[in-house]
Parts: C-alpha cells; structure tokens; sequence
C-alpha cells in the first residue's frame, strides 16, 4: 500500500466487482451483482496492485465466506506494519541499551503511551496498554493511507548494529542507501590470530597468539580476576550506571515520539 492511491474509475470499479464475484465462486460462494459492487467501492482508495494480491491471498487461503474484512485484512498487511505481537517483542528489545533496534513510528508512540504502566513493574498491564495503543495507531494511519515508517534506534554494540540494520534492508524494511548510512561509521576489521585468542578469554577456543600478545592476555586476566573480587559497592555502582544509560536511551526515545506525535497533530 504506496500512498494514497487514486479512486477507481467506474470501468476500474466494475471490473474489480467481476473479480470479487470471480473470487466468491471459486470459494464455492455467490455474491450478488449489487454485493460486489458495494465491496468495490468500499475498496476504490486502495492500490488496484494490493487489492488484485488480496484477492489471490483470498483464493488461496479462505476455507469459509469471501467478505469485505478478509480482503482488507489482507490489504492492510501488505503495508510492511508489523502485527501487535511482533511489534511488542520489537518495542521490548529497546530495554537493552547496547540492542540496535529498527523500529516504526507507531510502535515508538504505542511504547511511549504504554512506559508509565512497564515502568510500573506491570509488564502483563504495558503489553495489553501497548497492544490496545499500537492497534489504534496502525488503524488511524491505514486510514489516511500512511506508509509505514521504519527508523533505527541505535544501540552501543557495533556489531549488533551491523546485524540489526543488515537485516532491516534485508527485509525491506530501510532502503539499502539508508542502511549504509547507518553503517558508514563502522569500520569491521578481519578478525586476527590475536583477536581470536583475546575472545577465547570468552569462549574457551585455545589459540596460538604471539608472544607479546600473550603477557598482554595475562594482564587482561588478572584484570578479569580483580573485577570478579570487586566490592560490593563498586558492583552496585556499575549497576546504576548501566541503569542510567538505559534511562538516557528511554528518554532519547520518549522525546522523539513527541516530536513524532506534535507532528502527526500538525498534519
């Protein structure tokens, strides 16, 4: 669903009624000319390529009656929104601070509308707030035929942000020109014989690293050592601080679902 697309013209009308009667038949129903033409009218907004989809989506997949609702069902999802649950697990994945996280308009407003009650504790009564706020927003843009508006909140870890807005593009989700913009800062270098011995301090992998890098390896896990001994204090201080950058990054968020909103209002 591109835009917003042209009525259909009355030859355009007519022919779309045939289809829908075409369509009815093949499901073992019949549908009145009359019938029809009310459903193609109803339908005349929307892109005439969508509706045709729709129309094979119904033809395939229908067990029961052709109705008008299964048709804009099937209509409103080519518009690249995600459905309500989709869009919940997307909204949570922002409660990670180093998670880069590509995101629509409606499901930054919906989380916006939901933080009071997640902040609350009540995460059963933020998802069903969530839910309720994301349903209407999607609706209400439908309506005016909004395309769907994918942006990135970027996260701390590089290479999660290389993940997330690889397969954002993708999946269509941000253009490939966009996508590479995101990037254009993040430079990969191959990962070394070192490098793979500075991860084994991670995984366990026994690696060959050469000899300086080898007291540089000691150094590092003495230092591991004395954080696993830190105080409790200091375990306590790196606490707040992750809460905080999280609190920084909530509120990054909050603020651009207002401006979001304030411009919704204006147009």
């Amino acid at each position: 669903m591109k835009g917003v697309s042209a009525m259909l013209s009355f030859d355009e009308t007519a022919e779309l009624a045939g289809a829908i009667c075409a369509t009815a038949e093949t499901l073992g129903q019949t549908i009145s000319a009359n019938a029809a033409k009310l459903m193609a009218e109803d339908l005349s907004a929307c892109n005439p390529a969508d509706i045709q989809a729709a129309l094979r989506s119904c033809r395939k997949e229908l067990t029961g009656r052709l109705t008008l609702a299964a048709i804009l069902c099937r209509i409103q999802a080519a518009d690249g929104r995600p459905g309500k649950d989709e869009a919940w697990a997307i909204a949570m994945t922002t409660n990670d601070e180093y998670e880069t996280v590509v995101l629509t308009d409606e499901i930054q407003l919906a989380l916006a509308a939901a933080k009071p009650v997640l902040d609350a504790g009540e995460k059963i009564g933020a998802r069903m707030a969530f839910i309720s706020a994301y349903e209407r927003l999607v609706s209400s843009a439908r309506e005016d035929h909004k395309d769907v508006n994918w942006h990135v909140s970027v996260g701390f870890d590089a290479n999660r942000r290389v993940e997330a807005i690889t397969k954002a593009v993708q999946m269509q989700r941000i253009p490939r020109e966009r996508g590479q913009i995101y990037l254009a800062d993040l430079r990969v270098s191959p990962v070394t014989e070192n490098g793979r011995a500075l991860a084994g301090l991670i995984t366990g992998d026994v690696t060959r690293p050469s000899a300086d890098v080898r007291g540089k390896l000691q150094a590092v896990k003495d230092s591991m050592a004395q954080m696993r001994a830190a105080t409790a204090e200091r375990k306590i201080e790196l606490k707040i601080e992750a809460a905080n950058d999280l609190a920084d990054r909530r509120a990054l968020m909050i603020r651009q679902a207002e401006e979001l909103q304030a411009k919704r209002n204006v147009s």
